[in-house]
């Protein structure tokens, strides 16, 4: 495969674009050089990049895409109301369609907004919780990876440039499934934590009840119970994670997956907290989510369309099917070339699966990590670490997948065995999104 095209505009998206591009995760620092740098079009789990090389992919739009790229209903509802008007002065019924029914949908629905990305209702959610308890500190999961991109987040991680330290001084951490943790947390700060927030799971599932007794603790202390399902929403089940773990939080957020790649965000929650952002009654108000595009009306109609098609077809066990087939088969790849040692696909909900990769006598992790995905995209497949089926995926998809792996792997036991992966790796290894330095 040639990249001669996306080279070339790799170069002018650095001079225009810091990052090069608009979410870090697409970053040219977290794909091999031999990757294409620009997608063009999508149809079903393939994409094509600017230079005309077609990708089976498995990254899906960043796990927001579900269905598939270009899904005919999603498309015919959009189609349908863009020529109608994407945005009035007023709103428009479509905000009451979509938000009845999640409200029908979703365990702790009581009231919804709406915003265009997760990190806007992440904050938002944060925002009430400290309104509604009078407390500051917000308490978050520290071995999960994002929550959001404002102050209260980034600035708990190592790329905190920017960040004033009073700001990272109010938030603490705790650890997933490690309840003690927790439990230590509202001991040292009693009486100040607004608000506890996590994943349900992620390819990590929850311990010996330890949401239930998250919310516990929550209750026990009077702080506010928020749920991330950004990711989980809509893939783990119709009426998302905290039903399939039995829990109801007092707030939750989605976003991915909900519209089929289009940006919709929802923060979902209790009547008694959520109307703090309303306009009415005698309270002090707290100005919630205000946002020209929240709820663009196209948009709007492609989450209905997506959601009706996950309540009409059984897209999230087409999904689960389809990712735990792909995991026993590339694992059993592993072990046929001597590679279970340092590849391993893991994920205990198989509709969200990663790939870890360790180090082996001279090599870290992130050289022999870079030199796989530089083989594994040679075989025309677009990934960088972690798997998202969706309903487009099926077992053509799952055979090619396990061609090209058996490709990439037999590439990597040769290169291990000749000791020279840096040779053969075009350009620099992967790094880290959170990093202090470049």
């Amino acid at each position: 495969m040639r990249f001669t095209q996306s080279n070339r505009l790799r170069k002018k998206s650095h001079a225009l674009i810091p990052g090069g591009a608009h979410t870090y995760s697409k970053g040219d620092d977290q794909f091999p050089e031999l990757s294409p740098g620009f997608i063009v079009r999508g149809r079903g789990a393939y994409v094509w990049d600017l230079d005309g090389n077609k990708f089976l992919d498995w990254g899906m739009g960043l796990r927001s895409t579900t269905l598939g790229y270009g899904y005919k209903p999603v498309l015919d509802a959009v189609r349908k109301q863009i020529t109608r008007g994407a945005n009035f002065p007023r709103p428009s019924p479509l905000e009451v369609e979509l938000a009845e029914l999640l409200v029908e949908i979703i365990p702790c629905a009581e009231m919804v907004k709406f915003a265009k990305n997760g990190s806007t209702v992440t904050t938002a959610a944060v925002k009430l919780a400290r309104a509604y308890t009078g407390r500051d500190l917000v308490a978050i999961c520290s071995d999960q990876a994002f929550y959001s991109y404002d102050d209260w987040f980034i600035g708990s991680k190592e790329i905190n440039r920017g960040v004033p330290q009073a700001i990272r001084e109010l938030t603490v951490s705790f650890k997933f499934n490690d309840i003690k943790s927790l439990e230590n947390l509202f001991d040292k700060y009693s009486g100040k934590i607004a608000c506890v927030i996590l994943e349900p799971a992620t390819e990590i599932e929850p311990q010996e009840e330890f949401l239930k007794k998250v919310q516990f603790l929550c209750k026990k202390n009077g702080a506010v119970f928020i749920l991330d399902e950004m990711i989980s929403g809509f893939r783990w089940h119709l009426r998302g994670a905290q039903h399939v773990y039995g829990v109801t939080p007092d707030m939750a957020t989605y976003g991915m997956g909900i519209a089929n790649g289009f940006s919709v965000a929802v923060l979902a929650g209790r009547r008694d907290i959520m109307s703090l952002g309303s306009i009415y009654g005698s309270h002090e108000r707290v100005f919630l989510i205000s946002t020209t595009h929240g709820a663009e009306n196209h948009a709007l109609a492609a989450a209905i369309a997506t959601i009706n098609e996950l309540k009409n077809k059984d897209v999230v066990g087409h999904m689960r099917a389809v990712g735990a087939q792909l995991k026993d088969c590339l694992n059993g790849i592993h072990r046929q070339y001597g590679l279970e040692n340092i590849l391993n696909i893991f994920g205990g909900v198989p509709c969200r699966l990663a790939m870890s990769v360790s180090s082996h006598e001279a090599y870290d992790s992130s050289l022999l990590k870079t030199y796989f995905f530089q083989e594994i995209i040679s075989q025309g497949i677009l990934f960088n670490g972690y798997f998202s089926p969706s309903y487009s995926h099926g077992e053509r998809e799952i055979e090619t997948t396990k061609n090209a792996w058996r490709f990439a792997c037999s590439q990597l036991r040769a290169a291990l065995y000749h000791k020279n992966i840096k040779s053969k790796l075009i350009g620099k290894p992967v790094k880290l999104v959170f990093r202090k330095y470049n």
